[in-house]
């Protein structure tokens, strides 16, 4: 169990999906993102959601991410931050987003 300190040292906020690219060196398939979070300006995450989602239909998307992790290196390629999702029966993630459209960089709660 943790308590609401534990959980309050998270930062999710909400961000748009601003550029997607292959990510070719990743041991699993894999994109890169660019993500702006408003305020807290672009940052950049490598997500395993390639089994879903096509380049296409992530660009202008919403997203909600953790946004205060230290950055993580997977092959040539910093993440900046975790974009959040649920896995599916075949434990391919399927992202959550908000229902309706909210600005950049809104912490979540």
């Amino acid at each position: 169990m943790i308590n609401w300190d534990d959980f309050e040292k998270v930062d999710i906020r909400s961000g748009t999906i601003v550029e997607v690219n292959d990510f070719p060196q990743a041991k699993k398939p894999a994109y890169r993102l660019s993500i702006d979070f408003g305020v807290l300006g672009v940052k950049q995450s490598s997500a395993q959601i390639t089994h879903h989602y096509s380049m296409e239909e992530l660009k202008g998307r919403q997203v909600i991410a953790v946004v205060n992790f230290p950055p993580k290196q997977i092959a040539n390629f910093f993440s900046e931050c975790l974009v959040l999702g649920v896995y599916d029966e075949n434990n391919q993630v399927i992202l959550l987003r908000p229902d309706k459209p909210v600005a950049n960089g809104q912490k979540i709660g």
